[in-house]
């Protein structure tokens, strides 16, 4: 599985340039690449919801739905920022169940700050 997320990665990375190489749209480009790292970002940020796992595996889903949003802008150019910015509502709601719960899941805001 780790194999798979990897291989994911590279190829759309390896994507994000090879379509660049034949546009040369530097700003499709750069917003690709800057939604790319968000992606990653909240991909790795959206392990703090593994405590509850409903909401886990709907990050999980949401990651999925963003990545795929992400490459219909590769290959249609319409920008759907909705979806791409969509696993920010797992992890803001996590930390409104945290705050609204005590210290259940104290160990949060160590990672968060």
């Amino acid at each position: 599985m780790k194999a798979l997320l990897i291989l994911a990665i590279l190829l759309t990375f390896g994507l994000i340039f090879l379509l660049y190489s034949r546009n040369r749209d530097g700003k499709k480009l750069l917003i690709a690449l800057l939604s790319f790292i968000v992606l990653i970002s909240l991909g790795i940020m959206g392990n703090i919801t593994r405590p509850i796992i409903p909401l886990f595996l709907a990050h999980i889903v949401l990651i999925v739905f963003a990545w795929l949003g992400l490459l219909y802008y590769l290959f249609r150019d319409r920008y759907l920022w909705w979806l791409i910015f969509s696993p920010v509502v797992t992890i803001v709601l996590f930390v409104a169940l945290s705050l609204l719960q005590g210290s259940r899941y104290e160990d949060v805001w160590g990672s968060l700050f």
